[in-house]
């Protein structure tokens, strides 16, 4: 702040370069990802056969009780 103004070296206004407007969004764990929290399906991307997501126990590590493919976060 060389002038005493908060503006910065360049003069850009207080607060500029800080990502204003953006983080809104779900949150580190929230949305249909990997990661996803406690709740929720594996499904199979093959057939569609559903099975409680298990904690600590990723989709993409069970296998389809039907088909045998992998299944994924729903």
């Amino acid at each position: 702040m060389p002038r005493g103004d908060g503006t910065g070296p360049y003069g850009q206004g207080p607060g500029t370069g800080r990502g204003l407007g953006r983080g809104r969004g779900m949150g580190r764990m929230g949305g249909n990802r990997a990661g996803a929290g406690p709740s929720g399906d594996c499904v199979c991307p093959s057939c569609g056969t559903r099975v409680p997501h298990q904690v600590g126990v990723p989709c993409y590590n069970l296998s389809c009780p039907k088909c045998g493919q992998k299944m994924a976060r729903e």
